[in-house]
């Protein structure tokens, strides 16, 4: 019988010690958009405010529609998105304290190399989805309500067109699998820039239209509501999203590059919100 004793002792050691070993453990959840992620940006810039701080970010990535539910059901402690009307709409209800503005880029409309629709050039991308709509060029939809999506529905509202028929393929699916069934259909589809120029199965897929003001995509940070939700780190979460607006945070964003190619361009207290 004596020997349990060891064991015994040993168990109970290990028992006292967890809490103290969770108590140590220190991190958010951070709910954020399938471009952040697939671009890598999280991965150059999230181990460098875990050193300062000893908080530890873990990432859902997701769309936006999705990534602000999360939020409402108080899964994560952090948004960070990029539909702006959302957000609003998400602070407005309750469910976050306030929108702040971390950083922009743009989308882009790719498409067959062949370019059926004939839109190569075109600086118009209401008239770009027009052109696709009447040539019946495929085009595959994110069809997931994140940002992207959500901007590429704008944008069928504003050419007047209900992009139901056959050539329309919603996939819900995030950014680099849509590209991906984009590039083996080929389809035309709408990419935010970053997970563009990250993305490395192209196939027969270029940019056929960019530049277009219309195209501006800002991308903003908001702490869920602990008013709302109790376990909520808000302390924590707010370190962050200090983190990613300070000058520190704003430049690395800024330093991000990936083939000689800034993907992302803090723009933090440069407006209103």
């Amino acid at each position: 019988m004596t020997f349990r004793r060891p064991a015994a002792l040993a168990a109970l050691f290990l028992t006292l010690a967890a809490p103290a070993a969770l108590a140590q453990e220190r991190y958010i959840t951070v709910a954020s958009t399938t471009s952040t992620e697939n671009s890598g940006l999280f991965d150059y810039i999230l181990p460098t405010f875990t050193e300062e701080t000893g908080i530890e970010v873990r990432v859902i990535a997701q769309g936006t529609g999705q990534a602000l539910d999360t939020g409402r059901r108080g899964d994560a402690d952090v948004v960070f998105v990029h539909a702006k009307a959302a957000e609003e709409e998400f602070v407005a209800e309750g469910y976050g304290v306030e929108r702040i503005e971390v950083m922009y880029n743009d989308f882009v409309i790719v498409g067959p190399a062949e370019d059926p629709a004939d839109i190569a050039g075109t600086s118009d991308p209401v008239a770009a989805l027009t052109a696709i709509a009447e040539t019946e060029s495929t085009f595959a939809s994110r069809g997931d309500d994140s940002g992207t999506n959500k901007k590429e529905l704008g944008l069928w509202e504003q050419a007047g067109i209900d992009p139901s028929s056959e050539w329309y393929r919603e996939l819900g699916s995030g950014m680099g699998a849509t590209l991906n069934t984009a590039a083996q259909m080929p389809a035309y589809t709408l990419t935010d820039r970053a997970t563009w120029i990250s993305f490395e199965n192209r196939g027969p897929l270029e940019i056929v239209l960019e530049g277009a003001d219309s195209l501006f995509n800002q991308y903003g940070v908001i702490l869920v509501n602990p008013e709302r939700h109790e376990h909520i780190k808000a302390e924590d979460g707010q370190a962050f999203i200090d983190w990613l607006v300070s000058e520190e945070g704003q430049q690395a964003i800024g330093s991000y590059q990936l083939d000689g190619q800034q993907l992302f361009f803090p723009n933090a207290g440069s407006g209103p919100s």
